[in-house]
């Protein structure tokens, strides 16, 4: 069972603050979109081009039930993988340790840098991340045991404040 589960819009910083959690608490990180694109043996968005979202939908879906079931560390998810109904009935028996972070678009553009590397973002990318957080984020808020904003915080004292928070459980 992994210690830890980081959900959040692109650009919240899970992969970063994911490795600064790992470092800190001495543990393993995964992060189910590299573990995807190792298994297909190429980029996310060669995956949506070439195969398309039902395909990568699909892989991901497969990959992050394998993930939860062997992950011992920090697991960072993916940001639409949430979407799926199996995927939210195993996020919901862990919810203490599924960490949401927040962040806003003003911080989220300069990380992500909305290029083609983010395929859900690739026609008016600051439109379509919003309303992409317009369509996650209930679904984040319900599934979340603890939340916080990346904004503006170092990635270090994002972990830290997450390593507080998991000492309590």
């Amino acid at each position: 069972m992994p210690i830890a589960i980081l959900i959040g819009a692109p650009g919240a910083g899970k992969s970063t603050v994911g490795k600064a959690l790992s470092k800190r608490l001495n543990c393993q990180f995964q992060d189910t979109d590299q573990m995807i694109e190792a298994r297909c043996g190429k980029t996310i968005s060669d995956i949506f081009v070439e195969d398309g979202e039902p395909y990568f939908r699909e892989v991901e879906k497969e990959i992050v039930k394998e993930a939860i079931n062997s992950c011992e560390g920090i697991l960072s998810l993916g940001g639409g993988s949430v979407m799926n109904e199996e995927t939210q009935e195993l996020l919901g028996d862990l919810k203490r340790r599924v960490i949401l972070l927040e962040v806003s678009i003003s911080q989220a553009a300069p990380r992500v840098g909305f290029n083609k590397d983010r395929p859900m973002l690739l026609i008016n990318p600051r439109q379509q991340w919003l309303n992409l957080l317009e369509q996650r984020t209930p679904i984040y808020k319900r599934l979340a045991g603890f939340c916080l904003s990346t904004d503006s915080a170092k990635p270090a004292e994002v972990a830290d404040n997450i390593a507080k928070y998991l000492e309590q459980l």
